[in-house]
């Protein structure tokens, strides 16, 4: 299949899938009451996990993930490296624990899918306004309290298969506030099926590996704790890097 196809097939997929499976949402919606908030978070994201995985097929995706022994029972705050547009659907198809994530607002406008990220308890933000950058952080800290997991990339842009880009210090502040650890990610590959092929879909094998959880020690500064969690992806990364070639 070449590539302008496999672009169309996965691109009709994305948009074509969610539509069908609204009387499903609607379903769940009406358990919510009768399931634990684990229980609901997992029936919720059964269906996202089987589109993403979908996806991953039509565009050609192999996707390897190593240290699922490192996932932790209850909520956590996952923080991974954006390298490209297909780091959702990867994380979504492989890592076995629920979570919701932040996303631009932007795109709560699309139909359907925001009704999908609304139940994972997905957190927006408006990047342009200062007060929205502000209240992502007190709804990420609320999300988290009340027993969801959440995923941020805190690089805030895609490095397209670049070098990492600087972490925000965001993350730090809503794990310290929720009081949760935080579980490092690290991402290779995602931008080969796409952003290193002029946005065309392209088959190519990606790399995810979760890292143990890690805490912000008493005496250790905002920015250290950033640093240290920033080296430890970028190191992973570069593992998973060599394992690729």
């Amino acid at each position: 299949m070449n590539k302008l196809l496999r672009s169309i097939v996965t691109y009709s997929y994305i948009i074509g899938y969610i539509p069908t499976q609204l009387n499903t949402l609607k379903k769940l919606r009406k358990r919510k009451a009768e399931l634990t908030t684990a229980e609901y978070d997992q029936a919720v994201f059964e269906t996202p996990q089987r589109w993403s995985q979908n996806i991953l097929k039509k565009a050609g995706a192999t996707a390897h993930l190593t240290g699922t022994e490192n996932l932790q029972e209850g909520p956590v705050l996952f923080v991974a490296n954006h390298e490209g547009n297909f780091d959702i659907p990867v994380l979504i198809a492989t890592v076995p624990k629920p979570f919701g994530f932040l996303s631009k607002v932007e795109v709560k406008k699309i139909p359907f899918i925001a009704d999908w990220m609304d139940e994972l308890n997905c957190v927006f933000i408006d990047r342009s306004n200062r007060r929205s950058a502000l209240n992502s952080i007190s709804d990420s800290v609320e999300s988290l309290k009340a027993g969801h997991s959440l995923l941020l990339f805190p690089e805030g842009a895609r490095s397209k298969g670049n070098e990492m880009k600087e972490f925000k210090t965001g993350f730090v502040r809503i794990a310290a506030k929720a009081q949760l650890p935080i579980i490092p990610i690290a991402i290779v590959g995602t931008s080969r099926l796409m952003e290193q092929n002029e946005n065309k879909i392209t088959p190519a094998e990606v790399f995810v590996k979760i890292l143990p959880a890690v805490y912000q020690q008493q005496d250790e500064s905002t920015d250290t704790f950033k640093e240290r969690v920033e080296r430890l992806i970028q190191d992973a990364r570069s593992d998973l890097q060599g394992e690729s070639r």
